[in-house]
């Protein structure tokens, strides 16, 4: 089915953040080396981002602009291949937004979504720590109390959580999950045990709950399965970026390293040629299967997850393939501090430990082929 003209006039206006995050991202990559050694948070990155108008973008209408899936994908891509922290902060912190907008009454949601606009900072706290890749099904129960609820327990991975205004949260409630978005207050505090391989600068903290309200009128309704969050489906880009900008790194460093028995580039030999070739085309298949999800989700499409979870799983493998080709390219200069091989291919494990981890993704497709029709939720 072509695209009408007025379709396509929204898709060339939408396109246009496409060159404005490109040069953004082209600044971020100059502290991504620092961000990471540091294991500081990129905030003027999220700050350069929210200030050119793109997180309201990404927002639903009325609220936003409701920016176009696939026009995600290449946003998100293009951030990863420049600093994966920045990227993977601003897809949770649009996320927390998105979902925060989607889930609130009306007067909330736009509440949200101004605090958004002036911004302010979201974070999403709804893996617990004994709850493995069960994000949206909270084992952790809340106590009734005037006004609402009180929540004393931990999330964990809490991207960008030091600098968050708001928390979209997740608790059993009679035994219900249930969801609300609450300020950052006193009762929230976050332990100091973030030391990883790699995504340093995301901060990923474990935050603690000590009596924290959840105000009845801050309470969302359940996730509604016809709204496709940008999380859902744009987890896989992360890798993406990542892939590409190992691929780039090791490239640029295989042309350059001339070898003394031949006087020839190391990007002449044919074992890396063909390893290489191997893992771009296994990166093109996988950039394909994302690309897939985002038109699905752009068309309303309640497919768009399930692939999401087949692009991911894709997405994850291949980046850890392309790192790894690069650190074999790199040799010992590749495995020096002072290399982006090797920052690339600590980042490029953290896509795989993501929920879904590439374990859940694994079961979920093998069961969706071996059993049709079982598991499909």
């Amino acid at each position: 089915m072509l695209a009408t003209s007025d379709e396509r006039g929204d898709v060339v206006a939408q396109e246009q953040w496409l060159p404005k995050v490109q040069a953004l991202a082209e600044d971020f990559a100059k502290d991504a080396a620092r961000h990471d050694a540091e294991a500081t948070l990129p905030l003027e990155n999220l700050q350069a981002l929210n200030a050119c108008g793109l997180d309201t973008a990404v927002l639903p209408a009325p609220y936003g602009q409701g920016l176009s899936f696939q026009v995600l994908g290449q946003i998100l891509t293009t951030l990863a291949r420049a600093c994966p922290s920045t990227a993977t902060i601003w897809l949770m912190h649009i996320g927390a937004a998105h979902g925060l907008v989607s889930m609130s009454s009306a007067e909330q949601a736009q509440h949200f979504a101004a605090e958004l606009a002036a911004g302010r900072r979201f974070a999403n706290a709804l893996s617990e720590p004994a709850g493995g890749n069960l994000f949206l099904m909270p084992q952790q129960p809340a106590t009734p109390v005037e006004g609402g609820w009180e929540l004393s327990g931990a999330k964990r991975f809490v991207s960008g959580c030091e600098i968050a205004d708001y928390f979209l949260v997740n608790v059993l409630l009679d035994g219900v999950p249930g969801f609300f978005g609450i300020d950052k207050d006193a009762s929230i505090s976050f332990v100091p045990i973030w030391d990883t391989m790699g995504m340093r600068g995301t901060r990923s903290q474990l935050v603690s709950f000590d009596r924290t309200l959840l105000p009845t009128r801050r309470r969302c309704s359940p996730p509604d399965p016809s709204v496709i969050n940008p999380i859902a489906v744009g987890l896989p880009f992360l890798s993406l970026g990542i892939a590409e900008g190992a691929l780039n790194a090791f490239a640029d460093y295989a042309r350059g390293r001339v070898l003394p028995a031949t006087g020839e580039p190391l990007s002449t030999m044919q074992w890396l040629k063909f390893d290489t070739a191997a893992a771009y085309v296994r990166l093109r298949g996988a950039t394909l299967l994302a690309n897939e999800a985002m038109a699905l989700a752009d068309a309303g499409d309640p497919r768009a997850v399930r692939v999401g979870v087949e692009a991911k799983l894709a997405a994850n493998e291949v980046a850890k393939e392309m790192a790894a080709l690069g650190l074999k390219a790199g040799g010992g200069s590749g495995y020096l501090n002072t290399s982006p091989i090797q920052r690339y291919f600590r980042d490029a494990q953290a896509g795989a430990l993501m929920a879904y981890s590439v374990e859940v993704c694994s079961d979920q497709v093998g069961n969706w082929v071996l059993n049709p029709g079982q598991g499909e939720n």
